[in-house]
């Protein structure tokens, strides 16, 4: 039997699965690593600390393997993305990664626009400028640590600077490299203009490969460290989301993903570049090669859940939490909520909005609260969703991943209030699953990725449209869309009292 690795690189913890021919996970190993928060707002790691941790994980996941070494035939990596690893002329790190989100840059991305225009970087990059991407982070650097800038020779993301550790070979890909603010999208090349226009260099900006390129394989140094075989092929992987879309089977037009972790995420396949979405949603490069997905993205989904049970039912487990919820009827008794614990990202972009609850009187039960926080969840990804649909695509099918699949009645809620079939995967492993397949496509064991999907990734159960509660819910959204309206000026004023 063949094996391929998948190194799944997380803003907390390496996850690293070892998955064989059938698409069966063998092994699973997980270290985890610190943040590093000196002050509110910023978000940095020690990039040296992924390496130390992946290359135990994968000594483990070695020391376990019980057949021929060199049957594991390929690794691939799945990243954090926008995180900025600045590096010297020996690629040598010249401090710390600043993370995707570190919030310290709302100043630079004022600069890009003043420098760029909003119009002319929408119509390069696809994307507007906000604090969590890569460029205003170079920018930050070069503003208040000129010094440290003046040495820099390039930059990389954190899977593509882990990747360089284990190889020695130092590249980027289409996928991660899409969230800087520095690739045109379209053409698949940095942008000279970008760069000139905002005052780097473009040889900052590093060799870019597709995500299931062969980029090298294993150093001496790793070999012996960890085991692993020197014919091991090493690909070049994706950004996290790219990879979760990969792992989740959105391989073709129609397919959308919804993920709901801490964060929720809905991304939806795209076979061309030239859909205009105004900035509204993110548009990046998939890791499948030519083609492209588009993004919306809740800040605080699965967070907001975690939220309410630490304050309102601390010693409870979330199935306690969720008992009953089904029996509550849709529209939680007349009660929205809105999720803006931390701000927003999609639609609207604002840091300062806060969360609500409307409707509230003395009938409502905490299972009604229950109820429309996932409700509320679920109205904010149906956001992107009606971005996405006013844009003219077709979304059918939506495979559901991470939290929001892990309960019968929130998956029907999706069904309902997205008005579209969800699907949940017999095994979801989202961006690690993503990344194996891209080293199985890479090492020659099917044709395309989509093959590697249809062999590797088995439905479990499908969940399709109540129309009576999608009607409800239709006149319900419309209604949660005004709360942001009527509470974002209340919201504002309300900034200089929070401690």
């Amino acid at each position: 039997m063949k094996y391929v690795v998948g190194v799944d690189l997380g803003t907390s913890a390496v996850k690293i699965l070892l998955v064989n021919q059938n698409g069966e996970i063998t092994q699973e190993v997980s270290k985890s690593y610190p943040l590093i928060q000196e002050k509110t707002g910023y978000s940095e790691q020690d990039p040296q600390v992924w390496v130390d941790q992946t290359v135990e994980g994968l000594s483990d996941l070695v020391r376990n393997f019980q057949g021929d070494i060199t049957d594991i035939e390929g690794i691939s990596f799945s990243g954090q993305m926008h995180g900025l690893v600045l590096l010297d002329e020996n690629n040598v790190p010249l401090r710390n990664a600043i993370l995707w989100n570190d919030t310290r840059t709302t100043e630079q991305c004022k600069q890009i626009y003043e420098n760029v225009g909003e119009e002319t970087l929408l119509q390069i990059t696809k994307n507007p400028a906000l604090e969590g991407f890569t460029l205003p982070k170079i920018l930050w650097v070069k503003q208040y640590e000129p010094e440290v800038f003046e040495k820099a020779e390039s930059f990389v993301l954190p899977k593509d600077y882990l990747r360089y550790k284990l190889t020695g070979q130092l590249q980027m890909e289409y996928s991660d490299a899409a969230g800087t603010l520095l690739l045109d999208i379209g053409k698949k090349q940095w942008s000279q203009e970008i760069c000139d226009r905002v005052g780097i260099d473009v040889s900052l900006c590093v060799p870019l490969v597709e995500s299931h390129d062969k980029v090298g394989t294993l150093t001496a140094e790793v070999v012996e460290k960890t085991g692993l075989s020197e014919s091991t092929g090493v690909f070049a992987g994706g950004a996290d989301n790219a990879c979760g879309a990969i792992g989740s089977g959105i391989l073709e037009e129609g397919k959308t993903l919804c993920s709901i972790g801490t964060s929720g995420v809905v991304l939806s396949y795209e076979e061309s570049d030239d859909k205009d979405f105004q900035g509204k949603v993110h548009y990046f490069n998939h890791g499948a090669e030519n083609v492209y997905y588009t993004m919306g993205v809740t800040l605080a989904a699965g967070y907001s859940l975690s939220w309410f049970k630490d304050v309102f039912a601390k010693d409870e487990s979330f199935d306690e939490l969720l008992e009953g919820v089904e029996k509550v009827p849709a529209g939680a008794n007349g009660l929205l909520f809105t999720p803006y614990l931390a701000g927003e990202r999609t639609p609207h972009a604002d840091a300062a909005i806060r969360a609500s609850f409307v409707g509230m009187d003395s009938s409502h039960k905490r299972i009604d609260f229950v109820r429309s926080v996932l409700e509320g969840i679920t109205f904010s990804l149906n956001e992107s969703i009606d971005i996405f649909r006013k844009n003219g695509k077709t979304i059918d099918t939506i495979v559901s991943i991470g939290g929001g699949a892990q309960n019968e009645t929130w998956l029907q809620m999706q069904a309902d209030i997205f008005d579209a079939k969800i699907v949940r995967l017999a095994s979801e492993q989202g961006p690690g699953m993503g990344a194996a397949m891209l080293a199985a496509y890479g090492s020659g064991w099917f044709n395309s990725l989509k093959e590697c999907a249809d062999s590797f990734l088995k439905e479990d159960k499908e969940y399709v449209p109540n129309k009576e509660n999608t009607e409800t819910y239709k006149e319900l959204f419309a209604l949660y869309q005004d709360v942001y309206k009527d509470t974002k000026s209340l919201n504002e004023n309300l900034v200089k009292f929070r401690k």
